[in-house]
């Protein structure tokens, strides 16, 4: 009897997200300061005072912290599929910071599409004119 020869390659699955596992989308996060600016000072709060807790919830993901003397804070998010996003964090309390980042956290990275430019929905049949109301048929609805 002829035995099917296994190929190596195909004893390797691919990681993807299912029922069974779930790969978070995010791989990196970086926050961007500066050291003396006021409008970083809810930054450096949050990151002295919260920023540990979001990385043991999130161990999934690397956390980095860059200092940008002369420059407004900013959190950048490194997604799996090779995009990033940006979002400024002046002018933010340290809950809205917390917000931002656990938005990073939790998007996908996708590409964001633009709804009023879709295709709209096209039917085979042909719709029904009007609207209907009990009022307006010779006998009047009841319940």
């Amino acid at each position: 009897m002829a035995t099917k020869q296994i190929l190596r390659a195909q004893l390797r699955s691919r990681p993807t997200n299912g029922h069974t596992v779930f790969l978070p989308h995010v791989r990196k996060l970086v926050l961007e300061f500066c050291q003396h600016y006021p409008s970083s000072a809810n930054t450096r709060t949050f990151i002295s005072g919260h920023l540990e807790r979001v990385a043991r919830e999130n161990p999934h993901v690397e956390f980095v912290l860059k200092q940008r003397n002369g420059h407004e804070p900013i959190a950048r998010g490194f997604y799996a599929n090779g995009r990033d996003k940006v979002i400024p964090l002046n002018k933010l309390e340290v809950t809205g910071i917390e917000r931002k980042v656990q938005l990073l956290l939790d998007s996908s990275g996708a590409k964001i599409k633009p709804l009023k430019g879709a295709r709209t929905v096209e039917s085979t049949t042909e719709s029904a004119r009007g609207i209907w109301s009990g009022l307006h048929v010779d006998t009047p609805f009841t319940i």
